[in-house]
């Protein structure tokens, strides 16, 4: 949140009337709009009241707010002098459109990082800068001279970049394909955005996973899907489930996460691929697989992709840099039927005309490279050695508070708490105790679940983040247990 500079030249009161008159004219306080108490206000930019009151009766004595007893401070109907000026009511548009907003929580999560970065971060499901190749695509970058014409791109995405996939998804990944099958996206957000909007209707009925990530995700119900269900055991999901739903409701579409599920980290057992994939045949029922994980494996080789297995063209395959290499290169890929991709190209070029070339060039360079595999290796290690951190931290702080089972891949772990607290209340104490992470209910789950994504702090961190987490869970516990 903007603060006034107690170092300027100019006084407190003038930055802050300044600043207020500034979100007046924006239209984020309309005309006859109620403003912060000066209390509140003095509150929240850290002032004393009088330096608010002072900034009050600056914007007064232009005409801009008026203040009456009782009723509070209001932008003044007429401001800006005697002639009325209407600004857009710009709250009530964001507030607005069918595209919905983060979760709460994710808000919440997302501005207390912003305000204070010192927290330590159990919530952010990215690489850390220490994991992520920096060296080895500045070396590439300096190597390679991207002169190529820089305008806009194959609507598919870089064809070299395609044609690396191709080779990457059979050595890695045992899936056949071509790079006429294959469509560049900004990550699996984006793929599974398109497959929202343009592969489904408003009221269309789709499964996914309980608990699931994509039910964080607005952009299912912003599309006006219908959500059910499927829960999550220690082996995935239960196949058997998808048939019941699609008698009951005709679901349209599956979406999946199998290898290293988020949030859970669990893996689908096998006869459950081959059983889900015989049923998604029998009701010619499409899968979505999201597919970020799976080269996180800590040990032996990383489980097999449903695409792999798919012999009737039944799975969406959708994968990305963002957990291997880099969230910030932004590529991410689908492999679907030449027809899917077509479409769902052609879509996503009224959207932005195509990805910037350069990084998907570097994309390509990188998965061709002889830095891809030592550092995929490397990052096993450090990904391993994290989350063994974070377990035997767990395991002394709250070794009677919480349940969870060890991930052999990905980047989370998913614990149960065994105290009956409030996930909000729980996520408040624990930002005021320096440490952010994610409640489960985010994620479709009942209150008393949270996730912490290891692969974000430093290992420094790990153990002061947990006992942190640890005060702030007893702290509430002890308050249960005396009322």
């Amino acid at each position: 949140m903007w603060k006034p500079d107690r170092y300027s030249n100019k006084p407190l009161y003038e930055q802050i009337a300044d600043f207020l008159e500034q979100r007046i004219s924006y239209g984020e306080f309309p005309p006859g709009s109620l403003l912060p108490s000066e209390r509140k206000l003095a509150e929240q930019l850290e002032v004393n009241r009088s330096t608010v009151i002072q900034a009050f009766a600056e914007l007064r004595s232009f005409g801009i707010i008026e203040s009456r007893t009782g009723s509070g401070t209001r932008v003044s109907s007429t401001k800006w002098g005697a002639t009325p000026k209407h600004t857009p009511n710009w709250k009530r548009y964001s507030e607005g459109g069918s595209f919905l907003p983060n979760p709460p929580f994710l808000r919440k999560i997302r501005e207390a990082l912003t305000d204070q970065p010192s927290l330590i971060d159990f919530a952010s499901g990215e690489l850390a800068a220490d994991l992520a190749p920096a060296d080895e695509i500045a070396s590439l970058m300096s190597s390679h001279h991207y002169t190529s014409y820089l305008g806009y791109d194959n609507p598919q995405g870089y064809v070299p970049l395609r044609e690396a996939l191709v080779s990457y998804l059979k050595k890695h990944r045992s899936i056949q394909t071509n790079e006429s099958s294959i469509l560049i996206t900004s990550g699996s957000q984006q793929s599974l955005y398109l497959i929202t909007q343009c592969l489904l209707s408003p009221g269309d009925a789709v499964a996914i996973e309980d608990p699931s990530y994509c039910y964080s995700l607005p952009m299912f119900q912003s599309a006006g899907l219908k959500l059910f269900r499927l829960p999550v055991d220690q082996y995935g999901i239960r196949p058997d489930d998808i048939r019941t739903l699609y008698k009951k409701h005709r679901i349209k579409m599956v979406f999946l996460n199998p290898n290293y599920q988020n949030p859970t980290g669990t893996v689908l057992a096998n006869e459950r691929r081959e059983q889900l994939l015989k049923i998604s045949s029998e009701l010619a029922l499409p899968i979505v697989e999201d597919d970020p994980f799976s080269l996180t494996a800590y040990e032996g080789k990383p489980p097999e992709p449903l695409k792999s297995l798919d012999t009737f063209g039944s799975v969406l395959y959708i994968g990305s840099f963002s957990k291997i290499a880099a969230s910030g290169l932004r590529i991410g890929w689908m492999v679907a039927p030449r027809s899917i991709v077509e479409r769902l190209a052609d879509a996503r070029q009224q959207m932005d005309f195509g990805l910037s070339v350069i990084p998907q060039q570097v994309a390509a360079q990188f998965l061709k490279s002889a830095h891809f595999e030592p550092h995929l290796e490397r990052l096993r290690i450090q990904l391993q050695f994290k989350r063994d951190l974070l377990i035997d931290t767990l395991r002394r702080e709250l070794q009677d508070l919480v349940i969870f089972d060890i991930p052999y891949g990905g980047l989370h772990l998913w614990c149960k708490l065994i105290p009956d607290v409030h996930d909000g209340k729980l996520l408040d104490e624990a930002i005021q105790k320096g440490v952010v992470f994610v409640p489960g209910s985010v994620y479709g789950s009942d209150s008393g679940f949270v996730r912490f994504t290891f692969a974000r702090a430093k290992n420094d961190e790990i153990k002061s983040g947990i006992t942190r987490f640890a005060e702030a869970l007893r702290s509430l516990t002890s308050i249960n247990s005396s009322l």
